[in-house]
């Protein structure tokens, strides 16, 4: 697993460590009060290897699911003793998914699987958005990608996490939605006051995606 220090605050972990492609991030945000994981990896074996790095700080922990995919939840089981929170979409299409389409991933894609997967659906849901005041933490709907997808949003450290919603290869993005749930996206990104925006499934970027987010999607209302 590759851990990289985005600030003082913000940790990022990727899974597997050296693919060139296929790799997807988890973020953890060291808070006031508790500690938050965003998106919970392959396997428990993901979160275990997060868990080591918190260590001592025994800070209750908030895991922030960001949609229903099955490499953003299949180390779920591992924090079923803590909070888990999602859209209330995402917990619906877990709950009915589980056991067809999310158990053929799952022998689709065991390779990138160390660990034993369990069913495991987030205790706590919102509509709309949801924000930890105190933490200076905000979740909200932008759907598109998938329909039950979240952004994540830390104003103190500055860091958008945006999940699938997009990827960002040589200054180039490219937009995993269609071109309404995009401008929604856009428009909502704009008004936040960031200074890293992490893609799940691309390099961490800056304030400059923005850019690159609009001339995607002006390439693709001029075809």
């Amino acid at each position: 697993m590759k851990v990289t220090e985005l600030t003082k605050r913000n940790i990022l972990f990727t899974v597997p460590e050296n693919a060139k492609g296929g790799f997807v991030h988890m973020g953890l945000i060291l808070g006031k009060k508790y500690n938050f994981i965003i998106d919970t990896g392959m396997g428990e074996s993901n979160i275990k290897a997060i868990l080591e790095y918190i260590g001592e700080d025994k800070k209750p922990i908030i895991a922030i699911i960001t949609h229903a995919h099955w490499d953003h939840i299949f180390g779920n089981s591992a924090l079923k003793d803590e909070i888990i929170v999602s859209h209330a979409l995402c917990r619906e299409i877990m709950d009915k998914e589980w056991d067809i389409e999310t158990k053929a991933f799952m022998i689709k894609n065991r390779d990138f699987i160390d660990s034993e997967i369990h069913k495991c659906l987030p205790n706590l849901v919102f509509e709309g958005s949801m924000c930890f005041k105190e933490e200076g933490i905000t979740l909200f709907h932008t759907p598109g990608h998938s329909d039950d997808s979240i952004s994540v949003y830390d104003s103190v450290g500055k860091v958008l996490y945006t999940a699938d919603n997009f990827g960002v290869e040589s200054g180039e993005a490219y937009l995993w939605m269609g071109d309404e749930a995009a401008k929604y996206m856009i428009e909502l990104y704009k008004q936040l006051d960031f200074n890293i925006c992490v893609p799940s499934h691309s390099e961490p970027q800056t304030k400059e995606v923005i850019t690159f987010l609009e001339e995607a999607l002006a390439g693709d209302m001029d075809e």
